[in-house]
């Protein structure tokens, strides 16, 4: 479930001895009893600083609770270590609450960038909205829902008959888009993921691997007879008319993990699964 490495960033590098200063943890947790119980344990252990205050913030929780936090610091320069008190966990640290400088020390940092979504409704509201994971589009209604896919203002499916289709992140390219039968994606590959739902026409179409640079329109075709809903991560938008995607030039978010269970580790270990 998350995205990339950019040429020119501090990534994939160990952040080194830290300062007292720079040592200074934010602690936050998901609802669950287990990441409550280890918020109360590490912040008592290490100190507890105000997120505004800290550049490093524990995430305590799953893989959706970790998503959230990255939204909520985006582009703030913090950076983001998770530690599993969920249940699947794919992009979190294992936990445990000794050593936890000397694990920040050595950390290995991932800076991704994430999608901006905008989309137009049938009754021409434009809305605008970040996605760490993706941006998935799907039918509301019995029908299959009829879909123009244009890159870089070339139109490359008239008409893609579908439950649905997506774009995925690097990072998000083992939630969504992997369960959808999308390839999964290095977390550094300056790739997005180009995947349908259930196509019905093209029926051989299985998706595109697409430039991160690229630009995407989804144009919804007899939009008033087969709505389709949007949504950017978890922000959702109804009765679409259509939606372009493009990766942020701007917004930013670092995740930590420690060295033997890095990103591209857990990918390479995921494609042999079997």
């Amino acid at each position: 479930m998350l995205r990339r490495r950019r040429r020119g960033h501090a990534s994939g590098r160990p952040l080194g001895a830290m300062s007292k200063e720079t040592s200074r943890f934010a602690f936050v947790s998901s609802d669950t009893d287990d990441a409550r119980a280890a918020l109360d344990t590490l912040s008592t252990r290490y100190g507890q600083m105000p997120v505004a205050d800290a550049e490093i913030v524990i995430a305590l929780g799953g893989d959706g609770f970790l998503l959230q936090t990255l939204r909520d610091t985006m582009s703030t320069g913090k950076k983001v270590y998770g530690m599993n008190r969920g249940t699947i966990g794919f992009l979190m640290n294992e936990y445990r609450a000794g050593g936890l400088e000397e694990r920040i020390a050595r950390a290995v940092s991932e800076t991704i960038r994430p999608l901006e979504m905008v989309a137009v409704t049938h009754d021409g509201e434009s809305v605008s909205a970040l996605a760490i994971n993706e941006v998935a589009l799907w039918r509301q209604s019995y029908q299959t829902a009829k879909i123009r896919i244009t890159v870089d203002e070339q139109v490359r499916i008239e008409e893609l008959n579908c439950d649905g289709v997506m774009i995925a992140t690097p990072a998000g390219s083992t939630a969504y888009n992997l369960s959808a039968h999308g390839p999964i994606l290095p977390l550094d590959a300056p790739l997005l993921a180009l995947t349908p739902v259930s196509p019905f026409r093209p029926r051989r179409w299985r998706g595109a691997l697409l430039s991160n640079k690229a630009t995407v329109r989804f144009d919804i075709l007899e939009s008033d007879k087969r709505p389709v809903n949007a949504a950017a991560d978890h922000t959702e938008v109804k009765a679409i008319a259509s939606v372009t995607v493009r990766e942020s030039p701007t917004a930013t978010a670092t995740l930590l993990f420690d060295p033997n269970h890095s990103w591209n580790e857990r990918i390479l270990a995921e494609q042999f699964r079997y």
